[in-house]
């Protein structure tokens, strides 16, 4: 029965004891090798949550700051915490001194973020002499590039070069939608390559973005030169990696818990922040100041802690809640064309979405950032990770359901923000399909921010007005 549901005979034992309420992901295994209906076990399983409305523990009334970062990446304040890419790090200090441009690939779930962040980044600020950088900075491209990013690729007029670490480049074929504004931006990051330019331009991207990148000539000739693969952790690292931060918190690792994690993780590409936030759940349930195997399988396991956690959180919700999860993630999220689905950052404003009752989806914001599946930085709302979309069945299904809509409504989002930023130009609203396309967005016009809808309004009654004035001319 373990092999064919895929979890520990362990876990299945304490699932089957009743002693506590299971992750949904570990009862679906159950009932999938008993050969049981899935669907009128699922139904049971939210009614069992809702009764039991169960509870994680509160990370904020815990006085000791938590060893690992679930879902969200490290961050160059975390280098005391970042181990496991070592090795990693140096070997990408030594290649940036041989190349002004280089590119680190490597596909999601890698660690690339974080390499560049709490790797490159704190190795760099701590270089001394006549190679001390001038500036050292860090930027995801987002949907304007060009025009938000000219002036961090202009070197500081210091002593010294100039380091830009442009994490996400991917963003540049999914977030930015403009094909003029995307080539600016690649040619001012490109200037790094010039004779005598001060300079150095460090590029993460998604290696399923590699053929997007290869499609721009000088930026395949730097890929090809200059790149660096990011692979997954050997055993070495992962143990570094899971038993490290603990020590430097004061904590112990479980040895059969480590040696499980290895196991568990080893030789699996994108596996880490998986790793990561069963950790950081594991910590949440520790017995004092030890990690155990238990709290690690109370938590739903590598496969199953990121589901579990969105889970609980979800069937929390009262009904309206829940819609605005649902409208709220989907935003977060670019359908993949010919590559994986990828995470959107967007601006709050976006989220602007309202019930027919006018409430207002700040508290999901807050609840769905406590639990760290999404990040609120300043003004921009992001998944925690892209992990999210393919470890929570929940949200996967909902992708899938409403795949052709959210094209329909990523196109009408850039058509809306192009009209607004266009003072309204009449010549920028929709006609013919797309507009047609458009206004079945309007169904549910919940779905849809207050400048979407004015800009499928606007277009209606410009297309309404047009058709009267062609029927008054033939006539």
């Amino acid at each position: 029965m373990s092999v064919k549901a895929g979890f520990s005979a362990a876990m299945l034992s304490r699932a089957a004891a009743g002693q506590k309420l299971p992750s949904l992901p570990l009862a679906l295994a159950y009932v999938r090798a008993c050969g049981g209906d899935e669907q009128e076990w699922e139904q049971r399983w939210h009614t069992a949550a809702g009764e039991q409305a169960v509870q994680v523990p509160d990370p904020s009334s815990d006085d000791s700051a938590a060893p690992y970062r679930g879902l969200a990446r490290f961050e160059a304040g975390d280098a005391h915490l970042f181990f496991g890419r070592e090795a990693l790090t140096d070997h990408l200090m030594a290649r940036t001194a041989e190349h002004r441009l280089m590119v680190v690939v490597g596909p999601s779930g890698s660690g690339k973020s974080s390499l560049l962040r709490a790797g490159l980044i704190p190795r760099l600020r701590g270089v001394e002499g006549q190679a001390r950088p001038a500036a050292v900075r860090i930027l995801t491209p987002g949907a304007t590039p060009a025009r938000t990013h000219a002036k961090a690729c202009v070197p500081s007029a210091d002593e010294g070069d100039t380091w830009l670490v442009v994490d996400q480049l991917e963003e540049v074929f999914t977030v930015c939608q403009d094909a003029q504004e995307r080539a600016a931006f690649l040619d001012l990051l490109l200037t790094a390559a010039e004779p005598h330019s001060r300079l150095h331009v460090v590029l993460g991207v998604r290696a399923d973005f590699y053929a997007h990148c290869l499609a721009h000539p000088e930026l395949a000739t730097a890929i090809r030169e200059s790149s660096l693969p990011v692979g997954p952790m050997n055993g070495g690292e992962l143990r570094a990696a899971i038993v490290k931060p603990a020590q430097a918190e004061g904590l112990i690792v479980e040895r059969a818990l480590t040696a499980r994690l290895v196991a568990e993780v080893e030789g699996e590409p994108g596996s880490l922040p998986l790793l990561s936030h069963a950790l950081l759940e594991t910590w949440r349930r520790r017995r004092g100041r030890t990690l155990t195997v238990e709290a690690y399988e109370q938590s739903g396991g590598i496969r199953g802690a990121i589901a579990q956690t969105a889970e609980d959180l979800y069937t929390r919700m009262t009904a309206a809640q829940a819609a605005h999860a649902r409208r709220i993630l989907l935003r977060l999220i670019t359908p993949g064309d010919g590559t994986q689905d990828t995470r959107r950052p967007v601006d709050r404003e976006e989220l602007d979405l309202t019930d027919p009752d006018g409430a207002a989806p700040t508290r999901v914001l807050t609840d769905l950032a406590a639990a760290r599946l999404i990040t609120v930085d300043d003004d921009t709302v992001d998944l925690a990770h892209e992990a999210l979309i393919t470890a929570w069945p929940r949200l996967r299904g909902w992708i899938e359901e409403e795949r052709e809509r959210l094209r329909t409504q990523r196109r009408l989002t850039e058509a809306a923000r192009a009209w607004g930023e266009s003072a309204r130009d009449p010549g920028a609203l929709y006609r013919g399909t797309r507009l047609a396309a458009a206004e079945e967005l309007l169904d549910d016009p919940a779905q849809l921010t207050s400048l979407e809808r004015s800009f499928v309004t606007a277009s209606r009654i410009a297309h309404t007005r047009e058709h009267r004035r062609r029927r008054r001319l033939r006539t």
